[in-house]
């Protein structure tokens, strides 16, 4: 017996309708999906303000302080009293310093002067005769022989303190000195980097001998000298 198939019964009849309704379908469910938007609830505030209540302030009242007005000058006296002097006051009188002819003029006595021993100062750089080392009696430039001498006795004298070189400390010690009247080194100042440079500084200096002063215009005057001691380690 054959089997016969009713024509209404096939079911993949529609079937390419059927897909493509639920293919726009799904792409209209996507579509929406995506643009769906949401808003926040908006709540509904007054934001006026008022004005009113706030010029609606209250001034505090203060209380106006009057100064009084300044009081009257004084009224001047309507009959002014002129009081006498009674009392006489004595001139004083002065006499002339002028001496007329006929009075005699005393005879003055000499005055004798006194020489006023000046203590003049002049720089070993301007004066007349220069200090004369020992040694330099018979030399012909008695200044440039005062100043090789000078450095012979640094030279000869000269010794590196200990604690200075162990510090390694080092520099110009600048030394002045002033050669007296008597030929004699007083007046010693120096200023160098170190205390100990100065203190070797002013022990060359006094081991200086004495000199023959200098001489301005003929008369033994002071003379101030400079000199820099240079401390250099090797």
């Amino acid at each position: 017996m054959e089997l016969k198939k009713n024509p209404k019964a096939d079911v993949g009849k529609n079937s390419t309708l059927y897909f493509v309704i639920g293919l726009a379908a799904v792409l209209g469910l996507v579509y929406g999906a995506m643009e769906w938007k949401k808003y926040d609830k908006s709540n509904d505030y007054d934001i006026s303000m008022n004005i009113e209540d706030q010029l609606d302030e209250e001034v505090p009242m203060t209380e106006q302080i009057k100064t009084p007005p300044p009081p009257p000058p004084p009224a001047a006296p309507e009959v002014i009293e002129v009081v006498e002097d009674e009392e006489e006051v004595e001139e004083t009188v002065i006499e002339s310093t002028e001496t007329s002819q006929e009075e005699e003029v005393m005879e003055v006595e000499d005055v004798e002067v006194e020489e006023v021993d000046e203590d003049i100062s002049v720089p070993f750089a301007v004066i007349e005769d220069v200090p004369v080392f020992p040694g330099c009696e018979g030399a012909s430039n008695k200044k440039q022989c005062f100043q090789d001498m000078m450095q012979k006795h640094i030279r000869k004298n000269f010794r590196y303190p200990e604690i200075a070189q162990e510090m390694g400390v080092q520099g110009r010690v600048n030394v002045i000195f002033v050669i007296q009247k008597d030929g004699s080194i007083g007046n010693i100042r120096m200023r160098g980097p170190d205390k100990n440079l100065e203190k070797e500084a002013l022990r060359i200096i006094n081991k200086l001998p004495k000199m023959t002063p200098g001489k301005q215009r003929g008369r033994a005057v002071k003379v101030p000298f400079s000199i820099p001691i240079t401390f250099k380690l090797q």
